[in-house]
């Protein structure tokens, strides 16, 4: 079996050898640029270790794992442009370096290379394999919708949020798995169980996410913390700070989320200060190792020998920043 670092660099060289040759070349810059900009690979990863838990060589998959990338990497272009960002992954985003229209445009060309690349499997794996992403794309714009919604909500519930970080982070995680174990010919059951087993990883990834954004070190994070704490971003963190409360708390961290005109600064540290106060950190920490428990117990359940697991294993490990 190969090691996720392996496995990562088999992604990166293919991607950086593909070719783009349609015309006009100026609608496939923006696609190109976004796909070598970097990250950390981990969708088409997973689809390879998928793979790899019944088959040898997981690069003879590495095309609809790419397709799996390209699906990923649109959805960030056109977030991007929603959020109006101007950086990603320390670069400009494409709506920055080129304009909007340009954004939109090859973002949706983006999206048709994404499900030309997928579709390139054996033809008797073609419909479960395109049934699943279609499924999980059209998830994935759902879950984008409700995190527009939630941003004009002050009665976000955590069980809605749960359901919207499931739809927009963790329905692509599972589907990677899946699909890897369906390329691998694996029992269904197997290939159910990698599908849930990805949902927990990918809910303990995201509110891991939100609680670096407000406890993490700038310089590991990647970016300043305190973001999600800016612009009242409906995270696990604030919906539950909102809804464990008392009086006097609640009315402070209203005063805040209220406030038009204030000191980023002074901000992030007041609410934090009611993060602790309130016990949100841990609060939080229960949740993440929780789903993490959730995606080892169905990891168990695969019917594959412990030794071939445990690369997998390792690597949502590594994700989470855990030690065993």
């Amino acid at each position: 079996m190969k090691t996720s670092q392996e496995i990562l660099q088999l992604v990166n060289d293919f991607l950086a050898a593909l070719p783009y040759e349609r015309k006009p070349k100026s609608l496939y810059d923006p696609v190109e640029y976004v796909l070598s900009l970097g990250g950390k690979r981990i969708r088409p990863v997973l689809m390879l270790m998928g793979y790899n838990l019944w088959r040898e060589k997981p690069e003879d998959i590495l095309m609809p794992a790419v397709g799996l990338e390209t699906y990923h990497n649109y959805t960030l272009l056109h977030d991007d442009l929603m959020d109006n960002a101007d950086v990603r992954r320390g670069h400009e985003t494409v709506h920055r370096r080129w304009d909007a229209n340009k954004a939109i445009l090859s973002g949706d060309s983006m999206l048709v290379l994404a499900y030309q690349r997928m579709q390139q499997v054996p033809a008797d794996k073609l419909p479960a394999v395109m049934d699943l992403f279609t499924e999980t794309a059209l998830e994935i714009g759902e879950g984008q919708e409700y995190d527009m919604t939630f941003e004009t909500r002050n009665d976000v519930t955590e069980d809605e949020y749960i359901e919207m970080i499931r739809l927009k982070t963790s329905v692509l995680l599972a589907c990677a798995l899946k699909i890897g174990a369906l390329l691998a010919d694996a029992p269904q059951q197997d290939a159910d169980l990698l599908y849930q087993l990805g949902e927990q990883v990918g809910l303990a990834f995201q509110l891991q996410d939100d609680l670096l954004d407000v406890y993490g070190d700038p310089k590991v994070f990647g970016k300043a913390i305190g973001g999600d704490i800016t612009s009242n971003k409906k995270t696990y963190m604030l919906i539950n700070a909102v809804n464990r409360a008392n009086e006097e708390q609640r009315r402070e961290l209203m005063r805040w989320i209220e406030a038009t005109d204030f000191n980023r600064d002074e901000k992030v540290s007041a609410v934090t200060a009611l993060y602790d106060q309130i016990g949100i950190r841990q609060l939080c920490e229960q949740k993440i190792n929780y789903y993490f428990d959730e995606c080892r117990k169905y990891l168990d359940r695969v019917s594959v020998p412990d030794e071939r697991k445990a690369m997998l294993l390792d690597y949502t490990d590594e994700m989470m920043k855990r030690n065993k």
